[in-house]
């Protein structure tokens, strides 16, 4: 039995692999590459099937935000061209649902530059998810920032079901990457969420030069949390930001790093993030073996790959949609093709073939 085989072995039998396997993966030959990627596919296959969720991005409140994330173009302390822009209005919130939706998205995010939810943002957020639960089916994420008890109490009321809060890094490598909050506020910040009884979604970054123990921390104090979804994101280097002249994550790498996420996290809604259309290249359908699911039409600051090209990728690899409801439906291009050709005043959802 290869190394790769016993360890999907332990994982699909509930024990947590070691640090020491984690690394292996880190380490894992390219022509054992394969023979990875299926051991972890084997896992993800057991919790996940063939299915795959898409996920929309809403930028609800643009730029001006006054954290020293080093990796962020939304940040007020830096020179990059990221722009500002208000928060926006329910309706608007409320019709970015309807296209994520119409991209037969399983969940919406809407996410704010800020270091928590003013009241008035709350308010319009809450107001949105309320509006949209009454009429889409579709399951809601928010990103507002560090939450107290009674905002994430609100949020959870409202129709919130999922509060996103990234790690992004291991404590020992945060410092490196923001001052104005600390690793321990996001820790506290996720677990506000998960009292107020949203599912919680909390990743990170690969590449903002951390080291391979970083990493594995990352992937272990993310389990320590029992979050319920974990973004694995590759960084894209903005202009202005303190990081701008950082590379990108060689494409084995980042799917090493997906396949170790994996492991280690046997039944959590993985999820390939932002940097995956210009780090994995030609290799983005592989990262479906590790992970489940997967950003579409782009990300808050950068663009992304379409839904069209999302939905040709996912049937051309075998894989068919989840939605919110739990039913499966194929991934279809052609639709996807026709929405976009439509003026953007006369876009309306069409129903999906439900498949039994």
């Amino acid at each position: 039995m290869s190394t790769w085989s016993r360890l999907a072995d332990a994982a699909l039998a509930g024990n947590v692999i070691s640090r020491d396997d984690a690394r292996a993966v880190l380490h894992a030959p390219a022509d054992e590459l394969l023979a990875l990627l299926d051991a972890a596919f084997r896992v993800r296959r057991a919790h996940w099937g063939r299915r795959v969720s898409l996920h929309v991005l809403e930028n609800a409140k643009q730029g001006a935000c006054p954290e020293d994330c080093g990796f962020c173009s939304q940040s007020s302390k830096f020179e990059s061209p990221g722009g500002e822009a208000p928060m926006k209005s329910v309706d608007d919130l409320v019709d970015g649902a309807r296209r994520a939706h119409a991209a037969r998205a399983k969940r919406y995010c809407m996410v704010t530059a800020t270091r928590g939810p003013s009241q008035r943002d709350l308010d319009t957020i809450c107001e949105a998810a309320t509006r949209i639960k009454a009429e889409l089916d579709i399951e809601l994420c928010a990103s507002l920032g560090l939450l107290t008890e009674a905002k994430a109490q609100r949020l959870a009321t409202s129709g919130v079901d999922r509060f996103n809060h990234n790690l992004e890094t291991s404590e020992r490598h945060y410092e490196k990457i923001v001052s104005t909050h600390s690793w321990r506020d996001r820790v506290e910040t996720v677990r506000i969420a998960q009292r107020a009884g949203m599912d919680t979604c909390c990743g990170g970054i690969v590449g903002l030069g951390e080291s391979e123990d970083d990493l594995l921390d990352l992937a272990y104090a993310l389990r320590d949390l029992d979050v319920d979804s974990v973004p694995v994101n590759f960084l894209d280097a903005r202009p202005g930001t303190p990081l701008a002249g950082y590379q990108l994550v060689e494409p084995g790498y980042a799917l090493r790093a997906l396949c170790m996420f994996r492991l280690v996290h046997p039944r959590t809604d993985l999820r390939v993030a932002g940097g995956r259309e210009i780090t994995l290249r030609a290799l983005q359908a592989m990262a479906l073996y590790p992970a489940n699911s997967i950003f579409t039409q782009g990300y808050l600051t950068t663009g992304g790959a379409t839904s069209h090209a999302d939905h040709q990728m996912i049937k051309d690899a075998g894989f068919e949609l989840e939605l919110a409801s739990g039913e499966t439906v194929p991934a279809d291009p052609e639709a996807m093709a026709a929405i976009a050709s439509q003026p953007a005043a006369t876009r309306r959802p069409s129903l999906p073939t439900v498949r039994s």
